[in-house]
């Protein structure tokens, strides 16, 4: 659990910024790099990201670990590109019998796409890194995101650890019990883990509901309630976003 970002923000410049404005700055940056035809801006938005992630003191394992599901789509993806759309020839060659050409145009087609994923990803990251889950259920809310789902992601953000540390107690006890000597005993085992977290999840959303009304819940949360926006603030993130939306017309 110390991989996730609850567990490794720190006290840092902006995790003090209000996240209403990182909210709006990471959704303008995402809409920047999204509709970049090219690969240097996406690729900048990814240095300026890990630059910060240093700066945050951020384990580059944990950073690296949160990449490779991207990396690994991007792959796949500059491969697919590669052999098989395009028109202009790379290079061709037999594959265990089977003919393969690789085309520039996709190849570079697969590599932009790539840039955009690497990009978005990164503002993502770093967002995660330095802004709470509910202090971005707050700013959600300021964005009046229906205030049911609010709730419902706030309670299952809180039930996910419980839950988790119920799995690792069951998976545990059939361990020691040898649950998992052979495949048919650890589908079994498996089988009967994801069944009890299924009842206890309907337990532990009852109880919840109960609790609530017992303690006259009204669909108000505190935690939702905002502060008035500083003047620095707003005009950093001004600035910043229109550096980045120079350097997007410049590259583009």
């Amino acid at each position: 659990m110390e991989i996730l970002s609850e567990y490794l923000q720190t006290d840092h410049r902006l995790s003090r910024v209000d996240p209403r404005l990182k909210l709006g700055t990471a959704l303008i940056l995402l809409i920047l790099v999204l509709t970049h035809q090219g690969f240097v801006f996406p690729l900048l938005i990814a240095g300026v990201s890990a630059v910060l992630l240093l700066q945050m003191r951020i384990p580059f394992q944990v950073y690296l670990l949160r990449l490779l599901e991207p990396l690994f789509i991007i792959l796949m993806l500059v491969l697919l590109k590669t052999f098989f759309t395009g028109r202009e020839v790379l290079a061709s060659f037999s594959f265990w019998g089977l003919p393969l050409a690789a085309h520039q145009d996709g190849l570079l087609e697969g590599l932009r796409l790539g840039a955009r994923i690497i990009g978005a990803v990164s503002i993502v990251t770093i967002l995660s890194f330095c802004t709470s889950f509910t202090q971005f259920m707050a700013g959600l809310s300021w964005f009046k995101v229906p205030q049911g789902l609010i709730e419902i992601l706030l309670f299952a953000y809180r039930y996910i650890f419980v839950l988790l540390e119920e799995a690792q107690v069951i998976y545990q006890a059939q361990k020691n019990r040898f649950g998992y000597v052979t495949a048919a005993r650890g589908l079994q085992s498996f089988g009967t883990l994801t069944g009890s977290l299924i009842l206890k999840v309907f337990e532990h959303s009852q109880n919840v509901s109960v609790s609530m009304v017992q303690r006259g819940y009204d669909g108000n949360l505190p935690l939702l309630k905002h502060r008035s926006f500083k003047r620095g603030e707003i005009l950093a993130s001004g600035a910043w976003l229109a550096f980045f939306g120079i350097l997007w017309k410049i590259t583009a």
